[in-house]
């Protein structure tokens, strides 16, 4: 049901793109259109992981990383993957306080992920994995290129929209028509990218639940990143809003008003589904961390 809904809402803002082509330039306006996000896409599709990790301030993680800690993370993160089937992906830490953490990659062979060094200081080790398990599980359903195609058109439907103030068809509705698509389509586009995005979170919370073995590793992360999040400013995802949906909380609630159109579901809500979902099936330690770790790391 998630992948119909997803598939029908990405076929919306095909359609909303296409339409805006036709009204600012009529036939040919429809077929630069397709030519612009065919192209768009194309180069999203090929380096897209390498765009989102540089304009984040990301790091590999390498063998030879000194931290403890960090190799522990990325010891974990790989146990994680190899437990849900999925190729080892590449590792990444960005170093800011706010906790947080994306996945991006065009398909499981190229994927990557990435925490924050604010997420490995605040939670606890069960913790970091429920949420790498949720990283991981948008890898595995393919989220990262949806969302990365998703973001796309909605940019190119913005740019789009301000054409057409400019240079709209007037046969197609004169000036009022013009000023509607450029203040309307926009915020059609992100509502479409906003409806993708929350489907797309609460599908990868319950099967990163399943690859972690807890739900409540998961739910006490949530938690915890929602609140770090709302008081600590994660300056590189405020200077790029366009990848904020990539994050598993929204990066931008550290000022005031950036939430307001969310990509992300409420947290509480995300909470209280994995709740239930524990609830109903007896926890286990699937992948073998430590139980009842007090500390960021025991």
């Amino acid at each position: 049901m998630g992948t119909m809904r997803t598939f029908i809402l990405m076929a919306a803002l095909t359609a909303l793109f296409l339409g805006i082509g036709y009204l600012v330039g009529g036939a040919l306006g429809v077929t630069i259109a397709f030519v612009v996000a065919a192209a768009m896409n194309f180069i999203a599709y090929w380096n897209a992981d390498k765009i989102v990790l540089k304009m984040q301030g990301a790091r590999e993680v390498t063998p030879d990383d000194r931290s403890p800690t960090v190799r522990t993370f990325a010891s974990d993160t790989l146990r994680l993957a190899g437990h849900a089937g999925l190729p080892p992906p590449r590792i990444y830490i960005i170093d800011t306080p706010q906790p947080n953490a994306f996945a991006t990659g065009r398909n499981p062979e190229k994927a990557a992920v990435a925490a924050t060094t604010g997420l490995l200081s605040m939670l606890t080790r069960e913790e970091v994995a429920g949420v790498m398990a949720h990283e991981l599980a948008h890898v595995q359903n393919r989220d990262t290129l949806t969302m990365t195609v998703t973001a796309t058109i909605a940019g190119a439907i913005g740019m789009l929209a301000n054409f057409a103030l400019f240079f709209g068809n007037r046969e197609r509705g004169g000036l009022i028509t013009s000023l509607a698509i450029m203040i309307f389509a926009p915020m059609a586009a992100g509502l479409v990218q906003m409806a993708i995005s929350r489907s797309r979170e609460y599908e990868a919370d319950k099967r990163g639940a399943e690859i972690c073995g807890n739900p409540l590793w998961l739910a006490s992360a949530l938690e915890k990143i929602d609140r770090g999040a709302k008081a600590v400013v994660n300056r590189r995802a405020e200077a790029n809003p366009a990848m904020a949906h990539l994050y598993i909380i929204n990066p931008l609630a550290g000022r005031k008003g950036d939430s307001l159109f969310s990509t992300h579901p409420a947290t509480a809500n995300r909470v209280a589904a994995l709740r239930k979902m524990a609830n109903e099936a007896a926890p286990s330690d699937a992948v073998g961390l430590p139980a009842g770790q007090s500390g960021p790391w025991g």
